[in-house]
Parts: structure tokens; sequence; C-alpha cells
């Protein structure tokens, strides 16, 4: 689609101060420009082109490793899909939905220890999900709260604090690390990828249960997905230093609350390894949208599907 040059400017205006606002003295965004011509007006333009003539709210699944910059692409894919084709976004994290803190100490009890931290499959309540996805597409509409979840209380946040959606959503933005991640062969649990699965969780009761999950309830939300989005990383080795970045904005905003340190993130990111590095090998053929990052933080290239 063939934009206005007075639009393009507006588009280019509201792209370039939000990039701004994310930018931090370490880390800062290169070939902006090219990257809003290249990567995300050819992906807003595809999820309009499934839009156009449909009435029907259009559910965008957006994924890949933990700092491999879903959030900051949800908001940019939100302004130009605003701007460019004047459609209501959502945008929905998938982190946003973490079972209670008392619902995993109580889970880690029955269960496994290792429910007791955030993160797996598992630890998401998929029901509130499931039903929160429903009445977002659902017609007539109704205006509705969604859950937020403080990752420096480790908790839900109250529900004075939740996104409160007053107008149909033309799109829905579903971002999260393991969205549109697919359950393993059960051979494939029993060799440990880490020292956590070797040393903690020697009975596979923890990862069994995160792979019948994955292949029930979470599958169930998945096949909702009307166009998956995956950041592919270079290697699972980048999501500890990407995590480490993340952290420090955190830091920044989370005015004093507790923050992890080094060796606390690279016990973290251990219950997250063995499900991205399986997404690493199987979804890129499932994707419609398949873009790999470089390993200088950098959208490298891109594939349509």
């Amino acid at each position: 689609m063939i934009i206005k040059r007075s639009k393009f400017e507006n588009i280019k205006k509201k792209y370039l101060k939000f990039i701004q606002s994310q930018e931090t003295t370490n880390e800062q965004f290169k070939d902006k420009l090219k990257q809003l011509n290249n990567f995300y007006i050819p992906i807003c333009d595809m999820i309009f082109k499934k839009k156009f003539g449909n009435k029907k709210t259009k559910l965008i699944g957006l994924s890949g490793g933990q700092g491999s910059g879903k959030s900051t692409i949800s908001q940019i894919l939100k302004i130009l899909l605003k701007e460019k084709f004047n459609l209501e976004t959502v945008i929905i994290s998938i982190d946003d939905f973490y079972k209670t803190l008392e619902e995993r100490k109580k889970m880690s009890k029955n269960c496994s220890k290792l429910f007791l931290t955030r993160g797996v499959p598992g630890t998401h309540d998929t029901k509130m999900l499931l039903n929160c996805l429903s009445k977002l597409k659902k017609r007539p509409f109704n205006k509705i709260l969604t859950p937020k979840f403080d990752k420096s209380t480790d908790d839900r946040c109250k529900k004075k604090k939740w996104l409160k959606v007053l107008k149909k959503p033309d799109v829905i933005i579903f971002e999260g690390w393991c969205v549109g991640a697919k359950a393993q062969k059960k051979n494939s649990l029993i060799k440990a990828v880490n020292e956590l699965e070797r040393l903690e969780d020697k009975n596979l009761e923890w990862r069994k249960k995160v792979n019948y999950e994955l292949k029930n309830d979470y599958k169930k939300i998945f096949e909702l997905i009307d166009i998956l989005i995956f950041l592919k990383v270079p290697s699972f080795r980048y999501v500890y230093k990407w995590r480490l970045l993340q952290e420090k904005k955190l830091q920044k905003i989370s005015k004093g609350k507790k923050i992890m340190d080094r060796k606390k993130i690279k016990k973290f990111i251990m219950f997250y390894e063995r499900t991205t590095i399986n997404m690493l090998e199987t979804l890129d053929n499932v994707a419609k949208v398949l873009i790999d990052i470089d390993t200088k933080h950098r959208l490298k290239s891109i594939k349509f599907n």
C-alpha cells in the first residue's frame, strides 16, 4: 500500500519519538528508518490484508526469547496500525496472566517446587487467558478488564491497576516468550538441558507437567492465533545477555523495588531454556513471519511464510 508523503511523515515522527523513549545510553537503536520500511510497515500491511473486508478481530501472536524486543515491537506495530490503517489495537502479554504467588506456592507443594518460579507453561492462568481473548473477540463487545502482573513483587496487581479495554479492538497483539510453543516428544524430556533440570528435576515431574500443559491448554489458546510472528534469537546464550538489559530497564522504573542480580538471572533463565531451544528448532516453518535477530540485537532479515 502506497502511503501519502504527509501521512508517512506523521507515521515516521511518532515512530521515532517512541523509539527515542526506549533508548538507553548503552543501547541505541540502529537503522531506524530502514527497520521501519523493511520490517514494521510490511508486517502491518500483512495484518491489514488479513483484516481487510472482515469485521472479526484478528489475533496476532508475537513470540521470541526473553529480551528479544517483543514489548517494543508490539508498541511499534500498535502505533503504525493506528496511524496507517486506523485500526484499534490492544496489546496483551502472556506475562500478565501468571498465576498469583499464592497459587504457585500451592502448585510447588502439590507437583514440583520448580513451579514456584513464574515463567514456564503451567504457571499461567490459562482459563483466565482464554476467557479474556474470547471476550476481546466477542461480538457484540462489552468493555473488560485484563490483568496486570508486577514482576518486581512477583505477584498479580490489584484490579485497580488492570488494563481497561473500552472499545472493541480490530487487532489483538498477543505477545510472550512462549507464544506458539509446541510440546516435545516424551523421549526428548529424558536428557536434562541444564543444571537446574539435572539437580532439581531428577524425577522429570516438572518437565512432564510443562510438556502436558503445552500439549493441552496452551495448544487451545495458540490455535486461536491468525498470524504468528517469531523473533528468532541467534542462540539461547543471548537470552541471558539481553535479559540483563531488561533487568536494568526494570530497575529504572521500579523505584527501588527488589531486582534480580546476575546470579539469580542466570538461574532464572534456566527455567526457560528447554522450551526456548525447542522453539528455535521448530517455529521456522510454523510462523507466518520469521524475523532473524543478529548478535548485536538488531533485526537482520524477515521472511513471510
